[in-house]
């Protein structure tokens, strides 16, 4: 992890851009945090000492600040981790962590490890040189796998600050015997290995990318907690059930799927339900097309091609009168002619497009020697 220009260590400390922990550049890192607390008098007397700590590709966890260190959004700091030390920045600090702790039900006991100091430049350069050793690795293990036919995914390596462990994260579809693999590792490399599974929306989070939306990946910038998405969320959103529009760069099924859910659940309370064709003078209607919003419904007759809006109150006027056996003379309302207005200037609209380009698609007569007309004879 490394910061932005904005955030140059300078006499051994990391000052950070002061933006209350939201990079001004947005080049720090993934999962920056806006701490709207901090320029608030809080009402406590003493400030809340458990930290939140960002690492690598986003992994966030809490520590004491035992020793009350003077530290601001930013800064690194070298943290007490099983079996060694890790270096991290500063993502949270104040009363937003309890509140981050409450909501994750951390509890504020003396399993909390403490921070040990904040990073010194010796800290920082020994962290950039290990972090130098995680490319050449990742390559090297992946042609290891490969050799031992292993069928896992490997995506990304990290190791400690303090270079006495790493971290192999990778993706499999079935359970692997990595038992052979760590032994070669370790002798390898001379160093710890922890082999650690993640599923492929978290792998696409750690190698980022750019959305179909044209923005980078929700899971590399902002989302944290995945939730399960499923094609009835689309189908309740009226998407057409096509794999490559609905999937991610993950390979399955897009989280933004779930951000306008909601909004389309309340929507649909007012659009009823149809068990079959409506049934007029004119014939048999089925539906089409719905505009969940406009609360507008677009049904068709069988031996036409146009389509004919209908807004739902209506719609349910016609259900109501076939549960009856009447047949209505059209679809359209007698006392309201706003949705044959619409779609008369739609018609026309279309009308006017198919004009446009059925005037660029006609062929130009061509100009060979064979069709010229010879000039006539001036003798």
């Amino acid at each position: 992890m490394s910061g932005c220009n904005s955030c140059i260590t300078t006499g051994g400390k990391v000052d950070g851009c002061q933006n209350n922990g939201g990079c001004l550049t947005g080049g720090c890192n993934k999962l920056n945090v806006f701490d709207w607390l901090s320029n608030m008098g809080m009402p406590q007397s003493e400030t809340f000492n458990i930290l939140e700590v960002r690492f690598k590709s986003g992994k966030k966890e809490f520590y004491r600040n035992q020793d009350q260190f003077d530290v601001v959004t930013g800064d690194a700091v070298i943290v007490d981790v099983p079996n060694g030390h890790h270096l991290g920045y500063i993502s949270l600090q104040g009363e937003l962590v309890r509140l981050q702790m409450q909501k994750k039900k951390i509890k504020e006991d003396e399993k909390v490890r403490k921070i040990y100091r904040v990073a010194s430049v010796k800290d920082l350069e020994k962290y950039h040189q290990v972090r130098k050793r995680e490319n050449p690795t990742l390559i090297r293990t992946r042609q290891i796998i490969k050799d031992m036919n292993l069928a896992m995914k490997l995506s990304d390596v990290e190791f400690q600050a303090d270079n006495s462990k790493a971290i192999f994260y990778y993706s499999a579809v079935e359970r692997i015997d990595y038992r052979e693999l760590i032994k070669v590792l370790a002798s390898e490399f001379n160093i710890r290995v922890e082999m650690r599974q993640i599923s492929l929306r978290q792998e696409a989070g750690r190698l980022g990318g750019i959305g179909s939306c044209g923005r980078e990946l929700c899971c590399s910038t902002w989302l944290n907690e995945f939730k399960s998405v499923s094609t009835a969320t689309a189908r309740y959103q009226k998407l057409s059930l096509n794999p490559s529009k609905l999937s991610g760069q993950c390979g399955r099924l897009k989280c933004c799927l779930n951000y306008e859910l909601d909004s389309y659940m309340d929507a649909l309370i007012d659009i009823p339900k149809l068990e079959g064709p409506l049934q007029t003078k004119k014939g048999f209607a089925k539906l089409q097309k719905t505009d969940i919003f406009r609360k507008i419904m677009w049904f068709g007759y069988e031996l036409e091609n146009s389509w004919h809006p209908v807004s739902c109150a209506r719609v349910k006027e016609i259900v109501a009168l076939n549960q009856r056996n009447i047949l209505p003379e059209t679809l359209e309302s007698n006392e309201s002619t706003n949705g044959k207005n619409h779609f008369i200037s739609i018609n026309k609209e279309l009308d006017r497009i198919d004009r446009k380009y059925r005037s660029k698609n006609k062929r130009k007569p061509s100009k060979r020697s064979g069709n010229k007309k010879s000039p006539p004879n001036e003798s």
